[in-house]
């Protein structure tokens, strides 16, 4: 398990920019998922399984941030939460990127070599949000590796 202690006053605003994003996720499937090729007959069955596990990877996500969170500025991952997770911060980071980062390229977001100071403050809190979840997947890789085992 790892503790990762995070500043409230800079978490809890991206917060809201990580659960609008989130939210959507409950209800459709994330950007990266084309249902368009399947058959008619399996469409709705795949989408359903899919906004399902998005959902709960999403509250996984989401739910980090809770009492102890907002009490101590303190988050915990461990080998049970740590692929939801990942997944989530993915889908989420996909999501941000179609709908509010549109603008900036792939490598723009990655290389994370932005000038922050000339974006408007939604596109800055965007663009935050994106490296703090990033940022998250990185300390999970580094740290548990649920995919490398």
């Amino acid at each position: 398990m790892i503790e990762v202690r995070l500043s409230l006053e800079v978490v809890v605003p991206l917060l809201e920019v990580v659960t609008e994003a989130a939210e959507l996720l409950c209800e459709e499937p994330s950007s990266a998922v084309h249902l368009a090729s399947l058959p008619d007959d399996l469409r709705e069955v795949w989408r359903a399984d899919l906004v399902g596990s998005q959902k709960s990877d999403i509250h996984q996500l989401l739910g980090l941030f809770g009492e102890k969170f907002f009490e101590e500025g303190l988050v915990y991952l461990d080998e049970q939460n740590a692929e939801p997770v990942l997944r989530a911060c993915a889908a989420v980071r996909l999501q941000l990127h179609r709908r509010q980062l549109h603008g900036l390229s792939e490598d723009e977001l990655e290389s994370g070599e932005i000038e922050v100071a000339n974006l408007t403050e939604p596109l800055r809190r965007a663009f935050v949000a994106y490296l703090f979840l990033a940022t998250l997947q990185e300390l999970i890789l580094s740290h548990l590796n649920p995919i490398g085992e």
